[in-house]
């Protein structure tokens, strides 16, 4: 696949992005080099590889979601907490609206 120098106009067009005739002129082999690269990439054998998100492992550490019943920690203090704010409803924070 390669793109020609209209195709380039238009996409520099569709973005915004104003370009005079020489930068059209060097913008085209370089996009044609990517995309060569791009359909390079797509004739490697991948039948054996699985997928993946990311390279190395990410375990997530998740803890029990649970409230904690020591008042000295917070827990099972609502009322206490919803006491110093500013605007409290159906127990919890009220915060003004934003979008109208």
């Amino acid at each position: 696949m390669s793109v020609t120098r209209e195709e380039v106009a238009k996409i520099a067009s569709l973005a915004r992005i104003s370009m005079d005739e020489d930068a059209l002129d060097q913008m085209v082999p370089e996009l044609n080099n990517i995309l060569a690269w791009v359909e390079q990439l797509g004739e490697v054998d991948t039948s054996k590889v699985e997928p993946m998100a990311a390279v190395i492992p990410q375990d997530q550490r998740l803890r029990d979601d649970v409230i904690d019943a020591d008042p000295l920690t917070g827990g099972g203090r609502r009322e206490d907490v919803l006491a110093n704010a500013p605007m409290a409803e159906h127990g919890f924070y009220g915060v003004p609206k934003v979008i109208e």
